[in-house]
């Protein structure tokens, strides 16, 4: 028994280790890490080693729980400031677009795959959601414009929760051979907006009770916030709610907050994202059966032909159309919808409930997500610079655990000034940052060096900036304007408001 418990924790470590060292290599390829991942189960499972995944349900089961945390992390790293601005298109993108994307899929699977209405309207749900890991991965590493990235964040994080009501109500439908499928579907809205409800309840709740009450130790913080973005999600399914959108709303909240220990909460919310991910993306992998993929090759390339060219560039423009999105952020936006992980989970549960088909649906699901995942993250920069979606000269929030910082609630940005900037050429005391800002290093040439009011910008150069809570959306305002109009930006009437779509 402890020999077979060594041997199991031997290769969860090698697991982990080799997946972490993955990471590295997946960024320099600009290719979302869990392809790797998957591709470390497949070695492992039948196809390699033979470890033997034998339960559908505890996939299924495992496959929710790192979703939650997942998008747990989703929630808390994203900044109120700027989704406020887009959360009608964001919310519209994450509803009306995955109903409509079920809707196209669901009609060229039924034609080209010959499939009954049902299952292939089970097609389109399982794979109408956009990934989190995928997105937040790619996305971040990029300069993108302010309102295309919060668009792109808070659909992939909200969309989980239809999609999954859609795969459960289909599944049950067509085990039920039809039946009062009306009945289920108006279940729909009332899960969604008691979901949303839920997770804004625990969330104001948990954070007036983490600053009210002190804690022993200062771990305690990240456990606690974690902790209740899972209460969320248990309190939605108790409330048969949508968990999943609990747990974004709760997220967002907690995020938002600023907590005691706001900055070790984000990472160790981070690391445990990164685990979850891990973890879900090589138990994926192991269920995988490689003999039967090659089959499933050809129809998830029509499949994913369809979703990527036509279902989700209709389902984008039937979303945000009405917020005067002009074609070249929809362009950019049906391109970097990202499948990954999550449309494999959702493929597990009629899996799991031994709905007819569901094998060759899971591995159509499986087969599309790896090659259209290489496909379109490794060309994502060139396709943003293209559409002019990216934005050099934006600010960058740095994570750095410091505790001056956390007494002070202030955050580290950093910007770098852009060939073209008319950041260049303006001296230190030209930016006029509000109070609570200011630049505390300029790195240039690989030189840091502390400024004074003669120091004059110069395009390459990077800065660090100290801004308080207070003042961090004026200050990254300020820059903004100053970098489009100059020292005179206020003359000119830039007021430096991030992009609003």
């Amino acid at each position: 028994m402890s020999g077979a418990i060594d041997t199991a924790l031997l290769v969860a470590a090698a697991v982990l280790l080799v997946a972490v060292a993955a990471v590295r290599l997946s960024s320099r390829a600009g290719l979302p890490s869990l392809i790797v991942y998957l591709l470390i189960g497949l070695a492992l499972g039948e196809g390699g080693l033979g470890v033997p995944v034998t339960s559908t349900e505890l996939t299924r089961v495992l496959g929710l729980c790192a979703l939650v945390v997942i998008i747990a992390e989703g929630g808390l790293t994203t900044r109120w400031s700027v989704v406020r601005p887009v959360i009608l298109p964001s919310a519209s993108l994450a509803t009306i677009g995955v109903f409509v994307s079920v809707a196209v899929v669901g009609a060229v699977v039924h034609v080209l795959l010959d499939q009954p209405w049902q299952i292939s309207l089970l097609y389109g749900a399982a794979l109408s959601s956009t990934d989190a890991a995928a997105v937040f991965s790619t996305l971040r590493r990029l300069r993108l414009r302010p309102g295309l990235r919060a668009m792109l964040e808070v659909e992939s994080g909200v969309n989980d929760a239809p999609a999954v009501l859609l795969v459960v109500t289909l599944s049950t439908v067509v085990l039920a051979g039809g039946g009062s499928w009306w009945w289920q579907a108006l279940l729909i809205p009332y899960e969604l907006i008691a979901g949303a409800a839920i997770g804004l309840v625990v969330g104001v709740v948990g954070a007036a009770g983490l600053r009210r009450f002190a804690l022993p130790a200062a771990g305690l913080y990240p456990l606690a916030a974690v902790g209740l973005t899972v209460l969320a999600y248990a309190c939605g399914g108790l409330a048969h709610a949508s968990g999943l959108l609990a747990v974004y709303v709760a997220g967002v909240v907690l995020g938002n907050a600023r907590l005691p220990h706001h900055h070790a909460i984000l990472g160790f919310a981070d690391g445990l994202a990164w685990l979850a991910q891990i973890g879900l993306f090589v138990l994926l992998g192991l269920v995988a059966s490689p003999a039967r993929l090659p089959g499933a090759l050809l129809p998830a390339l029509l499949v994913g032909a369809a979703l990527v060219l036509l279902a989700r560039p209709l389902s984008v423009a039937a979303s945000v159309s009405w917020f005067r999105v002009g074609w070249r952020d929809q362009a950019f936006l049906s391109w970097a919808g990202l499948r990954g992980a999550v449309p494999i989970v959702l493929a597990t549960i009629p899996l799991s409930l031994d709905v007819p088909g569901a094998a060759t649906l899971f591995d159509v699901v499986f087969v599309l997500v790896v090659v259209f995942t290489v496909a379109q993250a490794s060309t994502i920069p060139p396709v943003a610079t293209r559409l002019g979606a990216t934005a050099p000269g934006e600010a960058a929030e740095l994570q750095v655990e410091t505790a001056p910082l956390e007494r002070m609630r202030a955050d580290l940005l950093q910007i770098e000034i852009p060939d073209g900037s008319r950041l260049a050429g303006v001296y230190i005391d030209e930016l006029r940052l509000p109070v609570g800002a200011v630049v505390t290093l300029v790195l240039r040439d690989g030189t840091g060096f502390v400024p004074d009011v003669r120091t004059r910008l110069q395009a390459g150069d990077a800065l660090l900036i100290v801004a308080t809570a207070a003042s961090r959306n004026a200050a990254e305002r300020r820059l903004r304007a100053v970098s489009r109009r100059g020292r005179l930006a206020r003359w000119f009437g830039e007021s430096g408001d991030p992009d609003r779509l």
